[in-house]
Protein backbone atom coordinates (compact mmCIF):
# COMPACT_ATOMS: atom_id res chain seq x y z
CA UNK A 1 0.00 0.00 0.00
CA UNK A 2 1.19 3.51 -0.77
CA UNK A 3 1.15 6.48 1.59
CA UNK A 4 -2.29 7.77 2.62
CA UNK A 5 -3.82 10.36 0.33
CA UNK A 6 -3.83 13.98 1.41
CA UNK A 7 -7.37 15.14 2.13
CA UNK A 8 -8.44 18.71 1.33
CA UNK A 9 -11.40 19.72 3.46
CA UNK A 10 -14.24 21.82 2.14
CA UNK A 11 -13.57 24.71 4.56
CA UNK A 12 -9.88 24.55 3.69
CA UNK A 13 -10.58 24.73 -0.04
CA UNK A 14 -13.05 27.56 0.50
CA UNK A 15 -10.33 29.61 2.22
CA UNK A 16 -7.83 28.92 -0.57
CA UNK A 17 -10.30 29.82 -3.33
CA UNK A 18 -11.09 33.32 -2.17
CA UNK A 19 -14.12 35.16 -3.51
CA UNK A 20 -15.84 34.81 -6.88
CA UNK A 21 -16.05 38.25 -8.45
CA UNK A 22 -18.99 37.14 -10.59
CA UNK A 23 -17.18 37.86 -13.87
CA UNK A 24 -17.45 34.20 -14.90
CA UNK A 25 -20.02 31.45 -14.43
CA UNK A 26 -19.64 29.87 -11.02
CA UNK A 27 -18.63 26.46 -12.37
CA UNK A 28 -15.88 28.04 -14.53
CA UNK A 29 -14.61 30.09 -11.58
CA UNK A 30 -14.46 27.01 -9.37
CA UNK A 31 -12.76 24.83 -11.97
CA UNK A 32 -10.22 27.48 -12.99
CA UNK A 33 -9.44 28.41 -9.38
CA UNK A 34 -8.66 24.79 -8.47
CA UNK A 35 -6.45 24.45 -11.58
CA UNK A 36 -4.56 27.56 -10.52
CA UNK A 37 -4.01 26.13 -7.04
CA UNK A 38 -2.62 22.97 -8.63
CA UNK A 39 -0.39 24.89 -11.06
CA UNK A 40 1.00 27.02 -8.24
CA UNK A 41 1.83 24.02 -6.09
CA UNK A 42 -0.70 24.78 -3.35
CA UNK A 43 -2.73 21.63 -4.05
CA UNK A 44 -0.56 18.60 -4.79
CA UNK A 45 -0.88 15.65 -7.11
CA UNK A 46 -2.92 12.89 -5.47
CA UNK A 47 -4.83 15.17 -3.08
CA UNK A 48 -8.42 14.04 -2.46
CA UNK A 49 -10.91 16.87 -3.07
CA UNK A 50 -13.95 17.39 -0.82
CA UNK A 51 -17.06 15.52 -1.85
CA UNK A 52 -19.51 17.43 -4.01
CA UNK A 53 -22.01 17.46 -1.17
CA UNK A 54 -19.49 18.96 1.29
CA UNK A 55 -18.42 21.62 -1.20
CA UNK A 56 -22.01 22.57 -2.00
CA UNK A 57 -22.55 23.28 1.69
CA UNK A 58 -19.23 25.13 2.17
CA UNK A 59 -19.51 27.39 -0.91
CA UNK A 60 -23.25 27.86 -1.05
CA UNK A 61 -23.37 26.68 -4.67
CA UNK A 62 -25.75 24.32 -6.35
CA UNK A 63 -24.94 20.63 -6.76
CA UNK A 64 -25.11 21.10 -10.53
CA UNK A 65 -22.47 23.85 -10.41
CA UNK A 66 -20.02 21.80 -8.33
CA UNK A 67 -20.62 18.67 -10.43
CA UNK A 68 -19.95 20.60 -13.63
CA UNK A 69 -16.74 22.12 -12.21
CA UNK A 70 -15.45 18.68 -11.16
CA UNK A 71 -16.37 17.27 -14.57
CA UNK A 72 -14.37 20.03 -16.28
CA UNK A 73 -11.37 19.30 -14.07
CA UNK A 74 -11.55 15.66 -15.13
CA UNK A 75 -11.95 16.53 -18.82
CA UNK A 76 -8.88 18.76 -18.73
CA UNK A 77 -6.79 16.14 -16.97
CA UNK A 78 -6.56 17.85 -13.57
CA UNK A 79 -8.66 15.33 -11.65
CA UNK A 80 -9.87 11.76 -11.77
CA UNK A 81 -12.67 9.90 -10.03
CA UNK A 82 -11.67 6.72 -8.21
CA UNK A 83 -14.11 4.29 -6.71
CA UNK A 84 -13.97 4.53 -2.95
CA UNK A 85 -11.62 7.51 -3.01
CA UNK A 86 -13.75 10.26 -4.50
CA UNK A 87 -12.22 12.86 -6.80
CA UNK A 88 -8.45 13.17 -6.72
CA UNK A 89 -6.23 15.88 -8.12
CA UNK A 90 -3.81 14.82 -10.80
CA UNK A 91 -1.21 16.71 -12.81
CA UNK A 92 -1.58 16.18 -16.57
CA UNK A 93 1.18 13.76 -17.51
CA UNK A 94 1.67 12.78 -13.87
CA UNK A 95 3.91 14.16 -11.14
CA UNK A 96 7.44 13.75 -12.46
CA UNK A 97 9.37 15.18 -9.51
CA UNK A 98 13.03 14.21 -9.27
CA UNK A 99 15.47 16.56 -10.91
CA UNK A 100 17.93 16.36 -8.03
CA UNK A 101 21.21 18.26 -8.24
CA UNK A 102 23.95 15.79 -9.26
CA UNK A 103 27.22 15.90 -7.36
CA UNK A 104 30.47 15.13 -9.12
CA UNK A 105 31.42 12.47 -10.07
CA UNK A 106 28.35 11.84 -12.17
CA UNK A 107 24.77 11.69 -11.00
CA UNK A 108 21.97 9.20 -10.71
CA UNK A 109 18.41 9.40 -11.89
CA UNK A 110 15.52 9.70 -9.48
CA UNK A 111 14.09 6.36 -8.38
CA UNK A 112 10.52 5.98 -7.16
CA UNK A 113 10.36 5.41 -3.41
CA UNK A 114 13.95 6.49 -2.76
CA UNK A 115 14.51 9.54 -0.55
CA UNK A 116 17.26 11.69 -2.06
CA UNK A 117 19.31 13.64 0.47
CA UNK A 118 22.19 14.26 -1.92
CA UNK A 119 20.52 17.40 -3.26
CA UNK A 120 20.58 20.66 -1.30
CA UNK A 121 18.03 22.74 -3.19
CA UNK A 122 14.52 23.90 -2.29
CA UNK A 123 11.37 22.86 -4.07
CA UNK A 124 9.67 25.22 -6.50
CA UNK A 125 8.05 28.16 -4.69
CA UNK A 126 4.33 28.60 -4.45
CA UNK A 127 3.08 30.74 -7.34
CA UNK A 128 5.80 29.80 -9.83
CA UNK A 129 3.30 29.03 -12.57
CA UNK A 130 1.90 32.54 -12.23
CA UNK A 131 5.31 34.02 -13.06
CA UNK A 132 5.44 31.90 -16.20
CA UNK A 133 2.00 33.19 -17.17
CA UNK A 134 3.16 36.80 -16.77
CA UNK A 135 6.32 36.04 -18.73
CA UNK A 136 4.22 34.63 -21.58
CA UNK A 137 2.34 37.92 -21.69
CA UNK A 138 5.68 39.71 -22.21
CA UNK A 139 7.07 37.21 -24.71
CA UNK A 140 5.38 38.65 -27.84
CA UNK A 141 7.56 41.75 -27.51
CA UNK A 142 10.63 39.57 -28.14
CA UNK A 143 9.32 37.30 -30.89
CA UNK A 144 9.97 39.76 -33.72
CA UNK A 145 13.72 39.48 -33.14
CA UNK A 146 16.17 36.61 -33.58
CA UNK A 147 16.05 35.65 -29.90
CA UNK A 148 19.79 35.88 -29.18
CA UNK A 149 20.82 37.87 -26.11
CA UNK A 150 24.38 36.66 -25.44
CA UNK A 151 24.82 38.60 -22.19
CA UNK A 152 21.19 38.32 -21.10
CA UNK A 153 17.95 40.22 -21.54
CA UNK A 154 18.33 43.92 -20.66
CA UNK A 155 15.32 43.71 -18.32
CA UNK A 156 16.93 40.86 -16.36
CA UNK A 157 20.39 42.46 -16.25
CA UNK A 158 18.83 45.63 -14.84
CA UNK A 159 16.85 43.64 -12.25
CA UNK A 160 20.03 41.85 -11.11
CA UNK A 161 21.98 45.12 -10.98
CA UNK A 162 19.21 46.69 -8.92
CA UNK A 163 19.36 43.76 -6.49
CA UNK A 164 23.09 44.30 -5.99
CA UNK A 165 22.46 47.98 -5.37
CA UNK A 166 19.83 47.01 -2.78
CA UNK A 167 22.44 44.86 -1.03
CA UNK A 168 25.04 47.64 -0.90
CA UNK A 169 27.14 46.99 -4.02
CA UNK A 170 26.81 49.67 -6.73
CA UNK A 171 26.27 47.87 -10.04
CA UNK A 172 25.15 48.78 -13.54
CA UNK A 173 23.60 46.38 -16.06
CA UNK A 174 26.76 46.39 -18.18
CA UNK A 175 28.52 44.57 -15.34
CA UNK A 176 25.99 41.71 -15.37
CA UNK A 177 26.32 38.65 -17.61
CA UNK A 178 23.49 36.10 -17.47
CA UNK A 179 24.68 32.50 -17.44
CA UNK A 180 23.30 28.97 -17.15
CA UNK A 181 24.08 28.98 -13.43
CA UNK A 182 26.87 29.73 -10.95
CA UNK A 183 28.83 26.73 -12.19
CA UNK A 184 28.78 28.17 -15.71
CA UNK A 185 29.94 31.46 -14.21
CA UNK A 186 32.98 29.74 -12.68
CA UNK A 187 33.77 28.01 -15.97
CA UNK A 188 33.52 31.31 -17.87
CA UNK A 189 35.69 33.12 -15.34
CA UNK A 190 38.33 30.39 -15.53
CA UNK A 191 38.39 30.54 -19.32
CA UNK A 192 38.62 34.34 -19.38
CA UNK A 193 41.04 35.07 -16.55
CA UNK A 194 43.06 31.96 -15.70
CA UNK A 195 45.64 30.29 -17.86
CA UNK A 196 45.92 26.49 -17.94
CA UNK A 197 47.85 25.28 -14.93
CA UNK A 198 47.06 28.34 -12.83
CA UNK A 199 46.98 27.66 -9.09
CA UNK A 200 43.61 28.29 -7.48
CA UNK A 201 43.15 28.24 -3.71
CA UNK A 202 39.93 26.57 -2.55
CA UNK A 203 38.62 25.91 0.94
CA UNK A 204 38.03 22.30 1.90
CA UNK A 205 35.33 21.11 2.29
CA UNK A 206 33.60 22.87 -0.58
CA UNK A 207 31.03 22.40 -3.33
CA UNK A 208 32.50 19.58 -5.47
CA UNK A 209 31.16 20.66 -8.86
CA UNK A 210 33.03 23.97 -8.62
CA UNK A 211 36.32 22.17 -8.04
CA UNK A 212 35.59 19.83 -10.94
CA UNK A 213 34.94 22.83 -13.20
CA UNK A 214 38.23 24.45 -12.23
CA UNK A 215 40.15 21.22 -12.77
CA UNK A 216 38.48 20.71 -16.15
CA UNK A 217 39.98 24.03 -17.22
CA UNK A 218 43.39 22.78 -16.10
CA UNK A 219 43.67 24.70 -12.84
CA UNK A 220 45.84 23.29 -10.05
CA UNK A 221 43.87 23.28 -6.80
CA UNK A 222 45.52 24.42 -3.56
CA UNK A 223 43.36 23.32 -0.59
CA UNK A 224 42.89 25.53 2.47
CA UNK A 225 41.27 23.70 5.39
CA UNK A 226 38.35 25.28 7.19
CA UNK A 227 38.34 25.43 10.97
CA UNK A 228 35.38 24.53 13.17
CA UNK A 229 34.10 28.11 13.22
CA UNK A 230 34.33 28.54 9.44
CA UNK A 231 36.93 30.13 7.19
CA UNK A 232 40.53 30.05 8.48
CA UNK A 233 41.45 33.66 7.73
CA UNK A 234 45.08 33.42 8.99
CA UNK A 235 45.53 30.30 6.85
CA UNK A 236 43.97 32.04 3.84
CA UNK A 237 46.23 35.07 4.29
CA UNK A 238 49.25 32.78 4.47
CA UNK A 239 48.35 31.00 1.22
CA UNK A 240 47.56 34.25 -0.57
CA UNK A 241 50.79 35.80 0.67
CA UNK A 242 52.87 32.92 -0.70
CA UNK A 243 52.58 34.42 -4.20
CA UNK A 244 51.92 30.93 -5.53
CA UNK A 245 48.22 31.28 -6.36
CA UNK A 246 46.57 33.22 -9.17
CA UNK A 247 43.00 33.07 -7.83
CA UNK A 248 40.89 31.95 -4.89
CA UNK A 249 37.33 30.67 -4.78
CA UNK A 250 35.31 31.87 -1.79
CA UNK A 251 31.88 30.85 -0.47
CA UNK A 252 31.30 33.32 2.37
CA UNK A 253 27.49 33.05 2.47
CA UNK A 254 26.10 30.01 4.31
CA UNK A 255 28.93 27.93 2.95
CA UNK A 256 28.09 24.70 1.13
CA UNK A 257 28.37 22.25 2.88
CA UNK A 258 29.29 23.66 6.32
CA UNK A 259 26.61 26.37 6.54
CA UNK A 260 28.98 28.95 8.07
CA UNK A 261 28.52 32.67 7.42
CA UNK A 262 31.44 35.09 7.21
CA UNK A 263 30.84 38.37 9.03
CA UNK A 264 31.62 41.84 7.68
CA UNK A 265 35.09 42.16 9.30
CA UNK A 266 36.00 38.75 7.90
CA UNK A 267 34.87 39.73 4.42
CA UNK A 268 36.87 42.93 4.57
CA UNK A 269 39.96 41.05 5.77
CA UNK A 270 39.70 38.37 3.07
CA UNK A 271 39.04 40.95 0.34
CA UNK A 272 42.01 43.02 1.49
CA UNK A 273 44.31 39.96 1.37
CA UNK A 274 43.21 39.27 -2.21
CA UNK A 275 43.91 42.87 -3.22
CA UNK A 276 47.21 43.10 -1.35
CA UNK A 277 48.59 39.99 -3.05
CA UNK A 278 47.10 40.66 -6.52
CA UNK A 279 45.06 37.42 -6.38
CA UNK A 280 41.87 37.20 -8.41
CA UNK A 281 38.91 36.64 -6.11
CA UNK A 282 36.01 34.50 -7.36
CA UNK A 283 33.08 34.64 -4.95
CA UNK A 284 30.18 32.20 -5.23
CA UNK A 285 27.27 33.76 -3.37
CA UNK A 286 24.56 31.35 -4.51
CA UNK A 287 23.38 30.93 -0.89
CA UNK A 288 23.51 34.61 0.07
CA UNK A 289 19.74 35.00 0.49
CA UNK A 290 19.17 31.72 2.34
CA UNK A 291 19.08 33.18 5.87
CA UNK A 292 16.55 31.47 8.13
CA UNK A 293 16.60 33.24 11.51
CA UNK A 294 17.40 36.88 10.75
CA UNK A 295 18.59 38.78 7.72
CA UNK A 296 22.34 39.34 8.34
CA UNK A 297 22.28 42.35 5.98
CA UNK A 298 25.83 41.72 4.83
CA UNK A 299 27.18 43.41 1.71
CA UNK A 300 28.75 41.18 -0.95
CA UNK A 301 32.53 40.71 -0.64
CA UNK A 302 33.01 42.72 -3.83
CA UNK A 303 31.94 45.80 -1.85
CA UNK A 304 35.42 45.63 -0.23
CA UNK A 305 37.36 44.72 -3.37
CA UNK A 306 36.20 46.02 -6.74
CA UNK A 307 38.31 43.45 -8.61
CA UNK A 308 36.35 40.44 -7.29
CA UNK A 309 34.29 38.46 -9.80
CA UNK A 310 30.99 37.40 -8.23
CA UNK A 311 28.95 34.46 -9.50
CA UNK A 312 25.49 33.48 -8.36
CA UNK A 313 22.48 31.41 -9.32
CA UNK A 314 18.70 31.40 -9.28
CA UNK A 315 18.71 27.71 -8.32
CA UNK A 316 18.62 28.04 -4.54
CA UNK A 317 16.68 31.28 -4.16
CA UNK A 318 14.12 30.98 -6.96
CA UNK A 319 14.06 27.56 -8.69
CA UNK A 320 16.65 25.15 -10.06
CA UNK A 321 14.50 24.43 -13.11
CA UNK A 322 15.12 27.94 -14.45
CA UNK A 323 18.78 26.97 -15.03
CA UNK A 324 19.89 30.59 -14.79
CA UNK A 325 22.67 32.38 -12.98
CA UNK A 326 24.85 35.42 -13.51
CA UNK A 327 28.26 36.98 -13.19
CA UNK A 328 28.72 40.40 -11.59
CA UNK A 329 31.94 41.51 -13.27
CA UNK A 330 34.42 44.31 -12.51
CA UNK A 331 34.42 46.87 -15.33
CA UNK A 332 37.99 46.01 -16.33
CA UNK A 333 37.18 42.35 -17.16
CA UNK A 334 33.53 42.51 -18.24
CA UNK A 335 34.40 42.39 -21.94
CA UNK A 336 36.81 39.48 -21.48
CA UNK A 337 34.18 37.53 -19.58
CA UNK A 338 31.55 38.24 -22.23
CA UNK A 339 33.91 37.00 -24.96
CA UNK A 340 34.69 33.85 -22.99
CA UNK A 341 30.99 33.18 -22.54
CA UNK A 342 30.40 33.41 -26.29
CA UNK A 343 32.71 30.41 -26.73
CA UNK A 344 30.42 28.32 -24.51
CA UNK A 345 26.92 29.42 -25.50
CA UNK A 346 25.06 32.23 -27.24
CA UNK A 347 22.60 33.06 -24.50
CA UNK A 348 20.00 31.67 -22.11
CA UNK A 349 16.33 30.95 -23.00
CA UNK A 350 14.25 34.11 -23.28
CA UNK A 351 11.14 32.85 -21.46
CA UNK A 352 13.03 31.73 -18.36
CA UNK A 353 14.86 35.06 -18.23
CA UNK A 354 11.53 36.87 -18.28
CA UNK A 355 10.31 34.63 -15.45
CA UNK A 356 13.37 35.39 -13.31
CA UNK A 357 13.11 39.12 -14.03
CA UNK A 358 9.49 39.07 -12.86
CA UNK A 359 10.44 37.19 -9.69
CA UNK A 360 13.25 39.63 -8.91
CA UNK A 361 10.92 42.58 -9.39
CA UNK A 362 8.21 41.02 -7.22
CA UNK A 363 10.34 39.94 -4.30
CA UNK A 364 14.14 39.84 -4.21
CA UNK A 365 15.40 36.86 -2.26
CA UNK A 366 13.67 33.75 -0.94
CA UNK A 367 9.89 33.80 -0.70
CA UNK A 368 8.52 33.63 2.83
CA UNK A 369 6.73 30.29 2.52
CA UNK A 370 9.92 28.59 1.29
CA UNK A 371 11.96 30.21 4.07
CA UNK A 372 9.44 29.06 6.68
CA UNK A 373 9.43 25.52 5.31
CA UNK A 374 13.23 25.34 5.32
CA UNK A 375 13.41 26.67 8.86
CA UNK A 376 10.92 24.05 10.01
CA UNK A 377 12.84 21.35 8.14
CA UNK A 378 16.11 22.39 9.77
CA UNK A 379 14.60 22.36 13.25
CA UNK A 380 12.83 19.04 12.66
CA UNK A 381 16.06 17.44 11.50
CA UNK A 382 18.08 18.87 14.41
CA UNK A 383 15.55 17.57 16.94
CA UNK A 384 15.37 14.18 15.25
CA UNK A 385 19.15 13.75 15.13
CA UNK A 386 19.49 14.80 18.78
CA UNK A 387 16.95 12.16 19.78
CA UNK A 388 18.09 9.31 17.54
CA UNK A 389 21.83 9.97 17.10
CA UNK A 390 22.93 11.94 20.17
CA UNK A 391 26.61 11.13 19.63
CA UNK A 392 26.63 13.09 16.37
CA UNK A 393 27.79 16.69 16.72
CA UNK A 394 25.70 19.08 14.64
CA UNK A 395 25.79 22.87 14.81
CA UNK A 396 22.59 24.81 14.14
CA UNK A 397 23.21 26.91 11.01
CA UNK A 398 21.57 30.30 10.70
CA UNK A 399 20.89 29.66 7.04
CA UNK A 400 21.73 27.60 4.01
CA UNK A 401 20.23 24.30 2.98
CA UNK A 402 21.91 21.57 5.01
CA UNK A 403 23.44 20.36 8.25
CA UNK A 404 27.11 19.39 8.39
CA UNK A 405 27.28 16.57 10.91
CA UNK A 406 30.46 15.45 12.69
CA UNK A 407 30.39 11.66 13.14
CA UNK A 408 32.07 9.89 16.06
CA UNK A 409 33.67 7.41 13.63
CA UNK A 410 35.26 7.84 10.17
CA UNK A 411 32.41 5.98 8.48
CA UNK A 412 30.74 8.48 6.18
CA UNK A 413 31.14 6.37 3.04
CA UNK A 414 29.93 3.27 4.86
CA UNK A 415 26.96 5.29 6.14
CA UNK A 416 25.99 6.40 2.64
CA UNK A 417 26.29 2.82 1.41
CA UNK A 418 24.09 1.45 4.20
CA UNK A 419 21.59 4.29 3.68
CA UNK A 420 21.34 3.53 -0.04
CA UNK A 421 20.45 -0.07 0.80
CA UNK A 422 17.57 1.25 2.90
CA UNK A 423 16.21 3.60 0.23
CA UNK A 424 17.96 6.78 1.37
CA UNK A 425 20.61 8.57 -0.69
CA UNK A 426 23.35 10.51 1.10
CA UNK A 427 26.50 12.25 -0.06
CA UNK A 428 29.45 11.21 2.12
CA UNK A 429 31.76 13.86 3.50
CA UNK A 430 34.50 12.76 1.13
CA UNK A 431 32.41 14.09 -1.78
CA UNK A 432 33.13 17.62 -0.51
CA UNK A 433 36.86 17.15 0.06
CA UNK A 434 39.19 18.98 -2.29
CA UNK A 435 41.68 16.15 -1.89
CA UNK A 436 40.89 12.67 -3.21
CA UNK A 437 40.23 11.44 0.33
CA UNK A 438 39.33 12.66 3.77
CA UNK A 439 36.29 14.08 5.60
CA UNK A 440 35.11 10.57 6.49
CA UNK A 441 34.06 11.95 9.88
CA UNK A 442 31.48 14.21 8.22
CA UNK A 443 28.21 13.94 6.33
CA UNK A 444 25.97 16.59 4.74
CA UNK A 445 22.24 16.27 5.44
CA UNK A 446 20.02 18.70 3.50
CA UNK A 447 16.75 19.82 5.07
CA UNK A 448 15.08 21.22 1.94
CA UNK A 449 12.71 18.25 1.61
CA UNK A 450 9.23 18.49 3.07
CA UNK A 451 8.65 17.55 6.70
CA UNK A 452 7.06 14.11 6.09
CA UNK A 453 10.04 13.09 3.93
CA UNK A 454 12.51 14.20 6.59
CA UNK A 455 10.56 12.26 9.20
CA UNK A 456 10.76 9.17 6.99
CA UNK A 457 14.50 9.71 6.55
CA UNK A 458 15.38 9.84 10.26
CA UNK A 459 14.78 6.17 11.17
CA UNK A 460 16.52 5.10 7.96
CA UNK A 461 19.50 7.26 8.92
CA UNK A 462 19.55 5.79 12.43
CA UNK A 463 19.44 2.24 11.11
CA UNK A 464 22.11 2.93 8.49
CA UNK A 465 24.44 4.45 11.08
CA UNK A 466 24.04 1.48 13.41
CA UNK A 467 25.12 -0.84 10.59
CA UNK A 468 27.97 1.41 9.45
CA UNK A 469 29.31 1.99 12.95
CA UNK A 470 29.26 -1.73 13.72
CA UNK A 471 31.85 -2.31 11.03
CA UNK A 472 34.20 0.51 12.04
CA UNK A 473 36.94 0.45 14.72
CA UNK A 474 36.79 3.18 17.34
CA UNK A 475 38.96 6.17 16.44
CA UNK A 476 39.17 9.76 17.62
CA UNK A 477 36.90 12.39 16.15
CA UNK A 478 38.64 15.33 14.40
CA UNK A 479 37.68 18.67 15.85
CA UNK A 480 38.09 20.81 12.74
Amino acid sequence: MGPPLAQLTAPGLRTMLGENTGARPAYAWLSESIRTLVSNGRVLHGTRLPSERELVHALGLSRTTVSRAYAELRERGFAEARRGSGTQIRIPGGSVGGGAEPLVPGGTDAVAGVLDLTCAAPLAPVGLAGYFERALDELPGYINGMGYYPNGLPVLREAIAEDYRRRGLPTVPEQVIVTAGALAGIAITSRALLGPGARVAVETPTYPNSVASLRQHGSRIIPVSQVTEGSDLPGIEKVLGSRQVAAMLALPDFHNPTGTLLDAPGRERWAAALRRNSVQGIVDETNAELWLDADPELAPMAAWNRDIVTVSSASKTYWGGLRLGWIRAPHRVATALARAKSTLDLGAPVLEQLVLAAMLRARPGLDQSTRTGMREGRDLLLAGLAARLPDWEVRRPAGGLSLWANLPLPASTALSREAEARGLRLAPGSAFAVESHGLEHWVRIPYALQGPDLERALPLLESAWAAAAAGEPARGRPRA
